[in-house]
């Protein structure tokens, strides 16, 4: 599966300048692997380096920080299944996003 899209870039890139401002932003795509509870939630990228992916991780715990679109479209799981495209997530408040997965809320 494609994990971007020409529209999800736009969204990403314009979101850059507001760097990790959670209050300022919104998450704008969410990509997960299939068989684990990794998720991650993308708000924004850097338009020099489009490899450059920030927003919040949940793995083991929930971070804020920066991720690479190339390793999560490399990434095989032990199924070989890939990280896929949450086609049905719809943008919203980043700090939203952020206070659920930290309550322990699936988004």
């Amino acid at each position: 599966m494609k994990l971007m899209t020409k529209e999800i870039e736009k969204k990403l890139k314009a979101q850059y300048p507001l760097g990790n401002d959670l209050n300022a932003q919104k998450v704008v795509a969410k990509f997960f692997d299939p068989c684990s509870q990794w998720t991650w939630y993308a708000m924004n990228q850097d338009p020099e380096d489009p490899d450059y992916l920030w927003g919040i991780v949940k793995g083991f715990d929930v971070e804020i920080g920066s991720f690479s679109l190339s390793e999560l479209q490399s990434v095989r799981n032990r199924f070989g299944l890939g990280i896929e495209q949450d086609l049905y997530f719809r943008p919203r408040p980043a700090i939203e996003v952020w206070e659920a997965l930290n309550a322990g809320v699936h988004v």
